[in-house]
């Protein structure tokens, strides 16, 4: 059998002595000792041939009770889930590493693309017209709950920080309370779903995955590409391209579910609306943080103007003019979808109806921030902003 990598072996003991307190914190002395009996006969079975087994291991399986065979089946299920995400942890760590040290991933691929004498032009053509589309679903099959997925996320995330240098002794303590705290919180929460769920609930699961994870990986990822493309062939990626689109079959894939109604679609639309809706508020009272600037040109003035017919032309802020506008229809919207969904009517304020009525004043701003010279700015939040609406839309 291979050895662990020595930081990788680290991380599994921190998590199973971790698991073994919890066991001890519970159920007692007693318990655990069995727990570390089994692993330790577990362990040396390795060395037996094929088809045998120990005769300990057999002894002390075979004599369990039932009230000890579901707390030590937990123990080892826990145990081997916080190892898996020990493990993927470690193996990002590594690919990240061998990164660092080779090739970059994009790079290599225009390398490519050069040694068969693809021109610049011909390039920056299919960049423009590229389009790849990723339909999500969702499934009942996926017997892991979001909570507790939600908290092995967050585990990933604190062993990440524990591998930081510049972590002091009273910052690394920090961090493994808070692992501490989490396999605590993941060991007391049940494992399985008690209730199959709704062709709703699993399309808010779907939510869930773009508001924690594609939400960030899409614009950092377009931009890592956008960068490769300067630098190796001096082109760039469109404003106004959407290379990514996403589709989701959530709410209205019928293929032998008697549960999705149509009622039900539109109440899974109605929901991915107020989401995208919700996601793009905090993205603009974000911006509007960073886009205090002055300086304008003429088209982004006269929105500003538009929006805030009292405002005088040469409005000190006429970013978070537009910007503020913006957070009032995504409001609206917000609030239009919520009712939609509970199949109530609407009679609040005007709300977006199309991505276009979201996209545009975002580009006015962006091309006014380069007319004027602030191409750091421009490139900053908002290019992201404009890169998640062109990807994932709000219709």
């Amino acid at each position: 059998m291979s050895e662990l990598h020595p930081l990788l072996r680290e991380n599994v003991r921190l998590l199973g002595n971790l698991v073994g307190d919890n066991v001890k914190e519970q159920y007692g002395q007693e318990l655990f000792d069995l727990v570390e009996a089994v692993r330790q006969a577990a362990k040396a079975d390795r060395d037996v041939p094929v088809g045998d087994a120990s005769e300990e291991l057999v002894g002390l399986l075979s004599g369990l009770s039932d009230e000890q065979l579901v707390p030590l089946s937990r123990a080892f299920n826990q145990f081997l889930n916080l190892a898996n995400i020990a493990e993927q942890y470690h193996a990002v760590r590594r690919s990240k590493e061998e990164t660092e040290d080779g090739v970059e991933l994009f790079d290599d691929l225009l390398a490519r693309l050069k040694a068969h004498d693809v021109s610049q032009d011909q390039l920056q053509s299919l960049i423009n017209e590229m389009s790849i589309e990723f339909v999500l679903t969702a499934h009942p099959t996926e017997v892991t709950r979001r909570t507790l997925i939600m908290k092995y996320d967050a585990l990933a995330t604190a062993l990440r920080e524990k591998d930081r240098s510049d972590v002091n002794r009273h910052e690394q303590q920090d961090i493994e309370d808070r692992l501490n705290t989490l396999v605590c919180e993941a060991w007391h929460t049940n494992e399985i779903r008690e209730h199959r769920p709704t062709a709703v609930e699993e399309a808010k699961w779907g939510f869930a995955v773009i508001e924690n994870s594609l939400w960030d990986a899409v614009p950092k990822f377009l931009r890592e590409f956008d960068t490769a493309l300067s630098d190796n062939y001096q082109v760039q990626l469109p404003l106004t391209a959407r290379p990514i689109r996403f589709a989701s079959w959530m709410g209205g894939d019928r293929d032998g579910n008697p549960n999705v109604t149509a009622k039900v679609t539109r109440e899974v639309l109605s929901l991915s609306r107020w989401m995208a809706a919700d996601l793009y508020l905090r993205d603009i009272r974000s911006l509007m943080t960073h886009l205090s600037m002055w300086d304008a040109n003429a088209q982004l003035m006269a929105l500003a103007k538009q929006y805030a017919s009292d405002a005088p032309r040469n409005s000190s802020e006429p970013y978070r003019i537009v910007l503020s506008k913006l957070r009032e229809l995504l409001s609206n919207t917000r609030e239009w979808a919520a009712m939609e969904a509970r199949g109530e009517v609407y009679k609040g304020g005007a709300y977006l109806t199309n991505t276009e009525e979201l996209l545009g004043p975002l580009v006015t701003c962006y091309e006014s921030l380069l007319e004027v010279g602030v191409k750091t700015v421009a490139n900053g939040l908002l290019l992201d902003v404009i890169r998640r609406v062109q990807c994932f839309g709000l219709e």
